[in-house]
């Protein structure tokens, strides 16, 4: 095989091939000398032929057999015509396999020379017969064919191992845009879900959504979580990623799938179009979105947007896309609600019925993951209908104090916002639909908190009372267990390392992170994903508040069990936990290190007791990076036998139970206060 279509790897992939840290593969490269030379890449981060790295680490008993999505994932990710473009090739085939098994099945019989001449064709009748897309989406060249062979072949074998093409593709997929957070801009399948029915909630007698378009389509998760549509619409201004939409919800259903590449306001793809519904995460804050070329463009029915305004840009185009009655979502800044340069367009936007729902979301629901972003939900007017004479406001931010992307409840947002949109009740303090004629002062402020009454921190003066007692209580058991320090009259001890320890078998290793959801559908036949133990529940000593992700082949999540120690491996502090009763069973997080000891060797509170120690977590940490890193295996702890390592683990043990009455006594402390603040501002609560 000529160097040019070799598949190559980067020492993080040899990593991951061989289960081992990258210090390890820099280790290999100094002390063997047959280790396979670099290939290309750069002298800082050289790459290696695939194939003579499979060989050396099995030839050195490092690789019994490479696992066969991981096999692919490198063939994927070393591809001469890069990733994302692999990755098009590759849905075109497994697309060809399912929906035309027959002909599939007459191109695999081929021989590779073979295969790879008509490759090109095969592909190109996918992305540009089916889905519409133009030429400009690129198809293999012939140097390129040679590589996308044996790729195309294991990813046919792929399928069959996870049970189908869509499975493959999402796994390869979301292996991609795990390797990229920062290139693309991805709406959580939650918030997607949430949009979808929204729009869904809206159409009349409850029938389905039949023809959904996204303007801005991204990666396609909008498009993709609308139950059974007839037809979906995509465009975005990234070729590549238009030809991923499309390949990724023809894959995941049976709807008619069209696709563009081209800017959506500049270069409308679907002028005539009059879809059931418009869901859109647009672009934020843009300043050239065609301000100056379309001043006269018939879909600014409700006023010319500034410049400074191209959210509202997209939400005219959004209405102009859709029949009277359709409905549009779309997730837009918070800034948008209340800009002086936008009151006029927010004006008529109401004053037309327009505008029908303002939602405000916890931060940590989409990126920027900073910001408190809003929903809008949109009705065209058209026909005999007559404008409503209130907008619903709902803020969901008080559901979640202190909110985290990790920790947000999914499954109350919905249910809140839902119940809201389509009347089923909500306290006023989340929910309120507000006169229209209230809204159009001098601002047209719709900021949804300017509407809503927050409830008091802490409530009324008996349950603030009641607040008082609780910490009163907490506070006498926080003195009652304070420690006693004892001087120490032993000398020095022999020590060990946790990775000496995982190698004699006294305890086991296991890294969080890894594992997905299992897919279902809304009728609640998925078996429900064990809840996630975050880094902010170990760091807070919280119970375990993340999701599994979905949008791939379920993988095995690493389950924590009780007396295992949990230790965060990023930021520098010196943190441990035990796992309780309550805790067992939660998948591990990220970030996070799973200790799992012997009992008949190891004692889990002595364990986690040295491994808190300030000297210990510095020794054995790392400061090259801007992120303090943890190398838990260079961790120390003395040697003693077990008896005496449960007699520091019950001192251990106090010392946790006395840290989380100091926490509990903090909350309390926090709440009681606040709530008096509060209290005597409206007017609930005496000077006493």
């Amino acid at each position: 095989m000529p160097a040019e279509s070799t598949t190559e790897v980067t020492a993080a992939g040899i990593a991951r091939l061989a289960g081992v840290g990258r210090a390890a593969v820099s280790n290999w490269r100094r002390r063997h000398a047959d280790f396979p030379k670099p290939v290309g890449g750069t002298e800082t981060s050289p790459s290696f032929a695939l194939g003579e790295v499979e060989q050396w680490l099995r030839d050195q008993g490092k690789l019994a057999e490479v696992p066969l999505r991981e096999r692919v994932w490198q063939q994927l990710a070393g591809h001469p015509a890069g990733t994302v473009a692999a990755l098009v090739h590759t849905g075109c085939v497994l697309l060809l396999r399912r929906e035309r098994p027959r002909a599939w099945t007459a191109l695999g019989a081929l021989p590779d020379a073979r295969l790879a001449e008509v490759l090109p064709t095969a592909l190109e009748e996918v992305l540009t017969v089916r889905f519409g897309l133009p030429r400009a989406v690129r198809t293999p060249t012939p140097s390129e064919t040679v590589p996308a062979v044996p790729l195309l072949r294991a990813a046919v074998e792929l399928a069959d191992e996870l049970g189908g093409a869509r499975q493959a593709f999402e796994f390869l997929l979301g292996r991609h845009l795990d390797a990229n957070p920062r290139q693309y801009t991805l709406t959580p399948p939650p918030l997607a879900e949430l949009m979808a029915e929204l729009a869904a909630a809206a159409a009349p007698d409850g029938r389905p959504l039949a023809t959904v378009v996204d303007p801005a389509s991204g990666t396609g998760g909008l498009l993709r979580a609308v139950p059974h549509p007839a037809a979906l619409f995509a465009q975005d201004t990234d070729p590549d990623l238009a030809a991923l939409t499309a390949l990724r919800l023809a894959l995941h259903g049976n709807a008619d799938i069209r696709a563009a590449t081209a800017d959506t306001l500049r270069a409308d793809a679907f002028p005539d179009l009059a879809a059931d519904a418009v869901l859109c995460h647009p672009p934020f804050n843009e300043r050239t979105w065609g301000h100056d070329e379309l001043a006269y463009d018939p879909r600014w029915e409700y006023g010319f947007p500034a410049r400074t305004e191209s959210e509202l840009a997209w939400v005219q185009h959004a209405l102009a896309r859709l029949r009277p009655g359709g409905t549009a979502v779309l997730l837009m800044p918070p800034a948008v609600a209340s800009r002086r340069s936008g009151r006029r367009i927010r004006a008529d936007l109401l004053r037309r019925g327009a505008l029908r729902a303002v939602v405000a979301l916890p931060a940590g629901a989409a990126p920027p993951y900073g910001i408190p972003l809003h929903l809008w939900v949109l009705v065209r007017p058209g026909g005999d209908q007559r404008p409503p004479a209130e907008t619903l406001f709902v803020d969901t931010a008080g559901l979640v104090p202190d909110a985290g992307r990790d920790r947000l409840p999914w499954a109350t947002l919905r249910n809140t916002v839902l119940d809201a949109w389509t009347g089923r009740g909500g306290e006023e303090s989340v929910a309120r639909a507000v006169p229209v004629i209230e809204l159009l002062d001098d601002e047209v402020d719709l900021a949804p908190a300017r509407y809503l009454t927050a409830p008091a921190a802490g409530g009324s003066a008996p349950e603030l009372a009641a607040v008082r007692d609780r910490l009163d209580e907490t506070l006498r058991r926080t003195r009652g267990l304070a420690p006693t320090p004892v001087p120490a009259r032993s000398g020095p001890r022999p020590l060990t390392t946790v990775g000496e320890l995982a190698r004699t078998g006294a305890l086991q290793l296991r890294t969080g992170g890894a594992g997905t959801a299992p897919e279902g559908g809304h009728d609640g036949t998925a078996p429900a994903p064990a809840p996630v133990l975050t880094e902010h529940d170990v760091l807070s000593g919280g119970a375990p508040s993340g999701t599994l992700p979905g949008g791939g082949p379920a993988e095995e999540p690493v389950l924590v069990a009780e007396g295992d120690v949990v230790v965060p491996v990023l930021g520098g502090g010196s943190v441990a936990r035990v796992v309780d009763a309550a805790t067992a069973g939660a998948a591990l997080g990220r970030n996070l290190q799973l200790l799992r000891p012997d009992p008949a060797a190891l004692d889990p509170w002595f364990l986690a007791g040295f491994l808190r120690g300030t000297a210990n977590n510095r020794q054995a940490s790392s400061f090259a990076s801007t992120a303090t890193r943890l190398d838990v295996r260079r961790l120390q702890l003395p040697r003693l036998p077990l008896a005496d390592q449960r007699r520091h683990g019950a001192h251990f043990k106090s010392l946790a139970e006395f840290e989380e009455a100091l926490r509990l006594a903090a909350r309390l402390g926090e709440q009681l206060v606040q709530g008096l603040y509060d209290g005597l501002a409206d007017g609930s609560v005496e000077p006493g």
